[in-house]
């Protein structure tokens, strides 16, 4: 019996981390199918992609509401063919709110439904853990403290670690880096990144700027790089900058670049996310920042358990890096707090150890972890 996988997988990152899964599954089982939900990497694996991952791209609570019965047509038709095709199991990569009602429902007609990537209970939503105990056969976790919270929720899980940690290397090249984009070796650097999404974007490229007018009044050598995702929200920071007429400013664009534009600096300024994972990665002190719509903001402080918001320091569980979010966000603090890393080099060293400390709980082989956990749940298929 051939091993049949159905997988659904969300945006650009879940994309990349299923096609490594199924890259590391076919080497236990060289014939096994992929179908689903997936984008360009899973395709180039040979997945076959009934809706590209992109439609699953849903950014904020109005968004998903317009959306909501399109994605919910989808779903219920991709449930239709789950029922009739009858894989060996369904795989749901990240995209918890679109995934955990279709994993659920395929765990009811019997066929095994493993999530990749937990979603971030411990950070806010808790009550999700009785959901995903009703809906997983599987949890795999790329943090190490997560598995605890399942295992008291006696849902199987594994921790396979994250794939950035494998990816990136442990020791940085900045100088080989900084003369690739010829920035001078002995610079004062510091990489803005205001965000990946148009609106994150808007909310921070005024501030970003005055910030760096602050920081560029105190050391008038510094070097800003900015590395922008796309032309929109590359031309967003432009017209910011001629708003705030800061043709003067000492600013090198990049398009995309972000992991240079991190290795390149001393410091980094970061909208959080995923970005202060890699600049952490890549062993960067940092500021974390963030401005969302007032509302929102208020409801996930009510809903949030931790004392962080940034990656760094909810995996070190202390903090590492300061965090400085919405009304804090000032010009005048964010840059005092860069210009207080540029200035002591002894803690920037300690956070680089630290991180370096993080970089290798992380590096796990992710993907072969991943399969290693999943090759149970395909024996019935197999020969």
């Amino acid at each position: 019996m051939k091993v049949r996988i159905a997988m659904v997988a969300g945006e650009t990152s879940g994309d990349l981390l299923a096609s490594h899964l199924i890259r590391a599954l076919r080497q236990h089982i060289p014939d096994a199918e992929f179908f689903g939900i997936g984008g360009p990497k899973m395709q180039a694996e040979g997945f076959e992609v009934r809706w590209p991952s992109e439609l699953l791209a849903v950014h904020g609570y109005v968004n998903a509401l317009k959306r909501y019965r399109e994605l919910s047509g989808i779903r219920r038709t991709f449930l239709a063919q789950i029922r009739k095709e009858r894989p060996t199991a369904f795989i749901g990569v990240d995209a918890p709110d679109f995934n955990l009602w279709l994993e659920g429902k395929v765990r009811d007609e019997g066929m095994p439904s493993i999530h990749f990537v937990s979603p971030s209970i411990w950070a806010w939503r808790g009550g999700r853990i009785k959901r995903i105990a009703r809906s997983v056969s599987h949890m795999l976790c790329l943090f190490p403290f997560e598995p605890e919270i399942y295992e008291r929720a006696g849902v199987p899980v594994s921790y396979v670690g994250h794939p950035l940690a494998d990816v990136f290397p442990l020791e940085p090249d900045r100088a080989e880096t900084r003369a690739r984009l010829g920035v001078p070796a002995n610079a004062a650097v510091v990489a803005l990144l205001p965000g990946s999404r148009q609106s994150e974007v808007r909310n921070l490229a005024d501030t970003y700027i005055a910030t760096a007018r602050l920081l560029q009044a105190g050391n008038p050598e510094i070097i800003f790089l900015v590395p922008l995702a796309t032309r929109e929200t590359r031309q967003i920071f432009e017209e910011a900058l001629r708003r705030n007429q800061a043709a003067d400013l000492p600013v090198r664009m990049l398009f995309g670049h972000a992991v240079d534009a991190m290795t390149a600096a001393d410091v980094v300024l970061v909208a959080s996310g995923t970005a202060s994972l890699e600049a952490a990665l890549l062993k960067r002190p940092m500021v974390i920042t963030y401005r969302i719509g007032k509302w929102q903001y208020r409801l996930m402080k009510h809903m949030a358990y931790l004392p962080w918001v940034g990656l760094p320091n909810i995996l070190c569980r202390e903090t590492i890096v300061p965090e400085l979010l919405q009304d804090e966000a000032t010009p005048d603090r964010l840059a005092e707090a860069v210009a207080d890393w540029l200035r002591d080099p002894a803690r920037r060293a300690a956070a680089e150890n630290r991180f370096r400390e993080l970089h290798l709980s992380l590096r796990q082989d992710t993907a072969r972890r991943a399969a290693e956990a999943i090759l149970p749940y395909l024996a019935s298929a197999r020969p």
